[in-house]
């Protein structure tokens, strides 16, 4: 892998080349034009120029001093007023990066006295969390006590509680980042948790707690590596659904392979398939995310976009980390990267993340390699935000799109009653997956409560069924609503978003749809809905984590409909995309 190693090494090297300036004489980080800094962003620089000090033992970069540019950020970090978990864990860990004793630390010797002492404070003062933000207080515990701030080690303790929680959120062992209200926020942010922690852990002075502590994290986190052959696309698109995605969504990807390889997670037999899926994975962040030209990455343009929890110089900084890291972990585990790619399988596959007598939630994953329709159907929680990324339905961008940071009912029906907004989404109860005629595959779910689009269950109203219907590259689905005592329904929407990739960034084998789009054809509609199309190709807010969108189409119900118990209220819509390449 040292071809890969050097290349992760060139582009780390030009990323930082053009975001180290906008590192401030205070440690703080100038945001590019159009946005605003993060509290957190000096902590993230930080972590990426100690990870770039630990690949290449470098203490200057052209003409700058990287110890001092860590010790001003870390200052900063450390002064920060607001609430920045993260932050102070990601610059904790840029800390460590130059030595585990303080003694030889430059960075720590370049530190003012005052500083030394409120970051020891900092690094102490911990809350208990019950989500991702536990592996930052677990960065913060390594730091402490490796550095020698502290003789009384706690990341074993903070560990076991790590993986106590996930226990306690999910019968299947996977990590609930919102167990709060309804729980079952199970998205691509358990995958971070474990990479961090991982990380964490690498640098922790004393490697037998880690050696220790490994067994009990793998358990868990191979639960999201064996996810990854269903839910990685062939053009190398990663996880496509919850919070944080886009470029996220294969940085995170990446480094849970390369970590699992270098500690051996992965056997002799399964490495050609998981080479391959870093392989495609990589290709596709070089292709989508990284301006060529120049060397920086691009999450933010004309034509796309990505959430308010990401800025572009946060995401260039962790790119560049996470570049050395791969670096690292691919001279660690050496070998070549020539596996050859295996043969595309159909796929249709039900992932079980927690089942409760109350509710059922998981991710149901759909690939058929003829006609290349992939796509996974979350039935999660979508935590705090209240937008698209984790409704159910068939996620599949390019083919299947929605907007960023917006809430739209892609591809369900949404039913308002006063002042309740019902949709299908967030949990079930009865999930089967069945093989029928024909080799029709049928995903199928119930919710004998009906719940509104901020999670909330509206008992005593009525129930939903719904079937999603696979065969081949066709996909039919069908919602039946039942209601318990008669009532006005005010409106019913159903939106499909058409998007295309990226007109410069993209792979040319990434997926589109082709002149006949998706071919939607409404087969039962018992609202007597009507089509409505919006075009929002000038409007610079509707754009997704890879391309721009460029219509709605909506079908709607905009007077009230007498809803009545005993009978049932059917909508069933089949597609067929007409898929094709970018570059075909």
């Amino acid at each position: 892998m040292q071809n890969f190693a050097d290349q992760c090494l060139d582009m780390a090297q030009a990323i930082l080349s053009h975001n180290l300036e906008a590192i401030n004489e205070d440690g703080t980080i100038r945001p590019i034009d159009g946005e605003h800094s993060r509290t957190d962003e000096p902590g993230h620089a930080a972590l990426a120029i100690g990870e770039y000090y630990r690949l290449t033992n470098d203490t200057k970069f052209g003409d700058y001093d990287l110890v001092d540019l860590v010790a001003r950020t870390v200052t900063a970090q450390t002064f920060t007023d607001e609430e920045a978990e993260n932050g102070l864990a990601y610059a904790a860990l840029g800390l460590l990066s130059f030595s585990p004793a303080k003694e030889r630390n430059p960075v720590w010797e370049r530190l003012l006295e005052q500083t030394q002492e409120t970051l020891d404070k900092r690094l102490l003062q911990r809350s208990d969390y019950d989500n991702h933000l536990q592996s930052f207080n677990i960065a913060k515990a390594v730091t402490r006590f490796s550095m020698g701030l502290s003789k009384k080690d706690e990341t074993g303790k903070l560990v076991d509680r790590f993986i106590e929680r996930i226990k306690e959120n999910s019968t299947a062992g996977f990590m609930d980042d919102e167990p709060a209200k309804i729980g079952g926020c199970f998205d691509l942010y358990g995958i971070l948790s474990f990479v961090f922690i991982r990380q964490s852990l690498q640098l922790h002075a004393n490697m037998h707690l880690r050696d220790r502590k490994l067994p009990s994290l793998r358990t868990h986190a191979e639960k999201y590596l064996k996810m990854l052959p269903d839910i990685v696309r062939l053009d190398g698109m990663g996880w496509s659904y919850g919070r944080g995605i886009g470029a996220y969504g294969q940085m995170h990807c990446i480094s849970l392979i390369l970590q699992s390889l270098r500690d051996g997670w992965i056997t002799d037999t399964d490495k050609p398939k998981y080479i391959d899926l870093l392989r495609r994975l990589f290709q596709f962040f070089f292709l989508t995310y990284v301006d060529r030209e120049h060397g920086f990455l691009v999450i933010r343009d004309d034509e796309r976009t990505t959430g308010d929890n990401h800025t572009t110089r946060m995401a260039n900084f962790d790119a560049a980390r996470y570049l050395c890291q791969w670096a690292r972990l691919a001279r660690s585990i050496g070998g070549a990267m020539d596996a050859k790619p295996s043969t595309p399988k159909r796929v249709s596959r039900f992932v079980v993340f927690d089942k409760s007598h109350k509710k059922e939630q998981g991710l149901f994953m759909y690939h058929d390699p003829e006609s290349g329709l992939h796509v996974q159907i979350p039935l999660i929680s979508q935590g705090r935000e209240r937008f698209s990324d984790s409704l159910a339905f068939p996620h599949a961008p390019g083919v299947i799109d929605w907007p960023v940071c917006k809430y739209a009912p892609i591809l369900l029906p949404e039913l308002t009653f006063g002042d309740k907004v019902i949709i299908p989404s967030f949990y079930g109860k009865r999930c089967t997956i069945r093989q029928g005629l024909r080799g029709a595959l049928t995903f199928s779910y119930e919710q004998p409560d009906l719940i509104t689009k901020d999670e909330e269950f509206v008992s005593g109203l009525g129930s939903c069924k719904v079937t999603w219907t696979f065969t081949g590259g066709k996909m039919t689905s069908e919602f039946v609503f039942s209601v318990k005592q008669q009532v006005s329904m005010d409106s019913m929407r159903y939106v499909i978003a058409l998007g295309m990739p990226h007109s410069q960034y993209r792979s040319g084998m990434t997926f589109t749809n082709g002149p006949e789009g998706l071919r939607p054809a409404v087969v039962k509609d018992d609202f007597h809905a009507e089509w409505d199309t919006e075009s929002v190709t000038a409007d610079p807010a509707y754009k997704t984590y890879w391309g721009k969108l460029h219509y709605l189409q909506s079908l709607k119900r905009d007077h009230p409909l007498i809803m009545r118990p005993g009978q049932q209220y059917r909508l069933t819509v089949e597609f067929e995309p007409d898929l094709a390449m970018a570059d075909e």
